[in-house]
């Protein structure tokens, strides 16, 4: 996953080569193996170099194209490459590059080549001539790609950094993104500063006239249906578009290391990859594994389930004890948000040992089984087939399936017809479910100002129009796209992720099935294992579902409260509106007494409260524009420099001689 950055003035015409340097070199972190740059007068691009396939070790970006029509830079993966290459096999060959291959389907298509390109990427193409910029992402949005336009230029880059420190003017913070994080994951297009935008996935940007424009240029089909005659058939087809989804993410000239959780969605990737391997299917030097495991944890011991795999595999993996590590891990980062202040605490010890791992096995790529759980049924819920039935007009049907999944769920039928009527309804309209209520703390007209956020963007499924299954697999890969805009990128060690469960085709193909083959009364994930068991030990494929560990974030809690408690006195975010501190406070001291909370956005409330009071410092305050929350920043940073100040001189009385 390298690093790609740009600039283009559109006042002045003034030379950008200076600034590009800064820019790319800002990237540094991103791409060890060298950097390229290109400029022409007003316009730039900047490359850091991350090889991660045996193309990549010859690719010279940026890429000026033939006549100098266009300039491209890319940080690009194509899955699609022989396709491609055979349809513009005048021009590229088996030996081209990747950005060769998209320079050539730009030449060729124009941006109809976009929908064109399956894979990971994302690219910037400059025209001079014509004086027009395309920015563009894949279709999940697995890699990032941000901008800033103003009346005087464009500037762009793959991580914050460059567009925070070098854009040439402060930007207010974000609170719908704020509100986003704190909850669920943040629109796609949004980061957090205002002014700083997101390219959102599946679209490109186009550029002219000082305007930026956003397009769609690919989407799932609706109409596209798959039938078959029998349940073999369907698993048969399961079992070739699976495979060819890892084969492609196994495209690598350094062993490549898969997440062996012990799950169903990892470890199905880890033996269907031995099985593509052992067949040929692949050119990579090795596969191994690396999983976590916490014996003293009673909800989530994956090592006899993991070591299912190894033993089929005939190869032991990495494996981290995670127990008894009792320091609170702030889900924050510095990528994600620019200017943070890193993760929140020290390296676990878990984390030293997967960077050693990864580091001495010469590793540049990382198999994640993300994506899984949510295309592949695995919360086992017959409301999308219902409200197809429903919506369909087929009661007699409805009729028998809801008795089915009644007796399958020991759950009364008014109550599974009930959640799905409330598919149906505007959100919030028949009441909010208890798992999707919000956590105490958060001020309410911070929640008010900011509720399509707080509640994920949540959309009603329409009763006319494509299949509510259809709708309810793309509103959660919507999520899935959230999730991944918020992904990280860790400078050390910096390794490449990819994920099987979000290859395009594989997509197309478990979207345009009837719903009842993926999941069916008492056969969660029925699909899957139908398809895969002679692949994946029965004790993985028929397990109950994966457990999840609370008890150590709970202990850490307790562990760390000296240190919270003194946090929740000087909340910034307290002071913007955002968080009330004395029932963040009661909180806390409800998970001291071992009371069960909701941990995942009281850590979050703690990474966002780290961050802003990383921006009242005077290094940083700047970045902060003159608005309500930069003067109450500004407000906040005197106040905690002369509370800092007041502490220096007690420290330096009581250390007197």
């Amino acid at each position: 996953m390298s690093g790609i950055a740009g600039l283009y003035r559109l006042v002045g015409g003034d030379s950008v080569a200076t600034d590009l340097e800064r820019m790319t070199a800002a990237l540094a972190h991103r791409g060890p193996h060298g950097s390229g740059v290109w400029s022409q007068d007003a316009v730039g691009l900047g490359h850091r170099m991350l090889w991660t396939t045996p193309e990549s070790r010859t690719e010279p970006l940026p890429l000026s194209a033939r006549e100098g029509a266009f300039a491209i830079t890319a940080d690009a993966r194509l899955d699609n490459r022989a396709e491609l290459i055979r349809q513009l096999h005048d021009v590229v060959t088996i030996g081209s590059t990747d950005v060769d291959i998209v320079a050539a389907s730009y030449e060729q298509w124009g941006t109809n080549c976009l929908a064109k390109l399956i894979g990971d990427w994302t690219l910037s193409i400059c025209n001079p001539q014509e004086r027009r910029l395309i920015l563009a992402k894949d279709f999940s949005g697995i890699r990032h790609l941000y901008y800033a336009l103003s009346k005087e230029q464009i500037i762009w880059s793959s991580v914050l950094d460059p567009l925070v420190l070098f854009a040439g003017s402060p930007f207010p913070i974000d609170e719908e993104y704020i509100a986003g994080w704190l909850t669920a994951f943040p629109a796609v297009n949004l980061t957090p500063y205002r002014g700083i935008h997101a390219v959102p996935p599946s679209s490109y940007v186009v550029v002219e006239n000082g305007k930026a424009t956003v397009k769609t240029y690919w989407d799932f089909d609706p109409n596209k249906k798959i039938r078959c005659r029998t349940d073999a058939e369907y698993e048969e087809h399961f079992r070739d578009v699976f495979a060819e989804a890892v084969r492609r993410r196994l495209r690598s000239d350094s062993p490549i290391v898969a997440e062996l959780s012990g799950g169903m969605d990892s470890s199905s990737i880890v033996c269907m990859a031995d099985v593509v391997l052992a067949q040929g299917g692949a050119e990579v030097p090795r596969l191994d594994t690396i999983s976590y495991y916490d014996d003293s944890e009673p909800n989530w011991n994956e090592r006899p389930y993991f070591a299912k795999v190894e033993e089929k595999r005939g190869r032991t993996g990495c494996h981290i004890d995670v127990g008894g590590q009792q320091s609170l891990k702030f889900d924050f980062d510095f990528d994600r948000f620019a200017v943070a202040p890193g993760s929140g605490g020290e390296e676990s010890e878990a984390a030293r040992r997967f960077t050693a791992f990864v580091i001495s096995n010469r590793s540049r790529v990382l198999l994640s089984g993300t994506g899984g759980d949510e295309s592949l049924g695995g919360v086992p819920t017959p409301t999308p087939e219902l409200a197809n039935l429903l919506a369909r007009a087929r009661l007699r049907t409805l009729g028998r399936q809801i008795v089915a999944w009644a007796l399958a769920k020991r759950k009364p039928i008014l109550h599974l017809l009930f959640d799905t009527l409330r598919t149906f309804v505007p959100a919030g309209f028949l009441g909010t479910p208890k798992y999707n209520r919000l956590p105490a703390w958060f001020r309410a007209d911070f929640v008010k100002r900011n509720l399509a956020a707080v509640r994920g963007y949540q959309r009603r499924v329409r009763l006319f129009g494509p299949l509510p299954s259809f709708q309810e697999s793309v509103s959660t890969l919507d999520t899935l796209r959230r999730q991944l805009a918020c992904s990280s990128v860790s400078p050390e060690p910096l390794y490449e992720k990819r994920y099987p469960y979000l290859d395009r085709d594989l997509l197309e193909f478990l979207y345009a099935i009837p719903r009842e083959q993926l999941v069916r009364p008492k056969q969660r994930r029925s699909l899957m294992r139908r398809a895969l068991a002679e692949i994946v030990p029965d004790e993985v494929l028929n397990r109950k579902r994966k457990g999840f560990a609370v008890r150590g974030s709970m202990a850490a809690i307790s562990e760390d409260w000296p240190s919270l408690f003194e946090v929740t006195h000087n909340m910034v975010s307290d002071a913007l509106g955002i968080v009330d501190a004395k029932a963040f406070r009661e909180t806390l001291q409800l998970a001291r007494q071992g009371q069960e909370i909701p941990t995942v956005p009281l850590l979050r409330t703690m990474g966002i409260e780290f961050w802003l009071q990383q921006l009242t410092h005077p290094n940083w305050v700047r970045v902060i524009a003159d608005t309500q929350h930069g003067n109450a920043l500004t407000g906040i940073s005197e106040h905690i420099a002369a509370k800092e100040k007041t502490e220096s001189e007690r420290s330096q009385i009581r250390t007197a001689p």
